[in-house]
């Protein structure tokens, strides 16, 4: 059955070695990294812009330990999601005898009354928190829950690190276009990345829908050129000016 998920979902890495970027927190050595390869974790909070893999270190994170992983959008959750999770975390049946590790996206979208809620069972370990967000956590995060955690600032993408992303998806058969001839050339892939802002996301957006856009050539291939990606390539800034003249970003494809 064919995968309707979108690309950038499919593709979230699975383990540290499919992780692109962010060498600064989890690369070797790094204190992020050892945490997690000896499943020591202590709550942290992710703090960057969007696309840069916060929710994919947590899934990463989710497939590595040992620990029951909990997931909950603060946009939509409430405190009785919170207590139904510490309730489960504390059953050491339910538990079974794992530590728990709550993921939360979003997490400064919390009120107070939700965050006050979560405090307790973070100080005392009942639950491992793994915050996620695009705010700076020193001004939109409870102080408690902030001072309880170790704060890991995540950066915009590196072209070369969005790249890598892009030909993983391009070769993977299960998850990306591997089962696909797709032709597309270093030179442009390279400008799908530079184009991104630093966010993979919004570049495995647009090479999806080159691909799944593009007729396939008479040989069956399906050839992604630097004027298909014009018209797939999506980007943060006007695509025109008021005088109809092409955004400089846009003119580099």
């Amino acid at each position: 059955m064919e995968d309707k998920r979108p690309l950038a979902y499919r593709m979230s890495p699975q383990t540290l070695d499919e992780y692109a970027g962010q060498e600064h927190i989890i690369g070797e050595g790094k204190m992020l990294r050892r945490m997690i390869e000896a499943d020591r974790l202590s709550s942290i909070i992710l703090f960057g812009p969007p696309g840069v893999g916060k929710t994919a270190l947590a899934r990463v994170i989710a497939n590595t330990t040992k620990s029951r992983f909990e997931q909950l959008n603060a946009v939509t959750a409430g405190v009785s999601d919170i207590k139904k999770i510490v309730s489960d975390a504390s059953n050491p049946i339910l538990s079974e005898g794992r530590k728990t590790v709550l993921f939360i996206d979003e997490i400064h979208r919390f009120n107070k009354l939700q965050q006050d809620a979560l405090l307790p069972f973070v100080e005392d370990g009942t639950v491992v928190l793994i915050g996620a967000t695009t705010e700076n956590p020193f001004f939109e995060v409870n102080k408690a829950l902030v001072s309880r955690s170790t704060v890991c600032q995540l950066k915009p993408l590196e072209a070369k690190d969005i790249v890598k992303v892009l030909k993983n998806a391009l070769n993977d058969k299960e998850r990306g276009f591997g089962s696909m001839d797709v032709k597309i050339s270093d030179e442009t892939l390279l400008k799908i990345a530079e184009t991104s802002n630093g966010d993979a996301r919004t570049s495995l957006n647009s090479i999806e829908l080159a691909v799944i856009t593009t007729p396939p050539s008479p040989d069956g291939s399906i050839v992604i050129t630097d004027e298909v990606m014009k018209e797939c390539i999506q980007t943060k800034t006007v695509l025109f000016d008021k005088d109809g003249r092409h955004d400089q970003v846009h003119e580099r494809l």
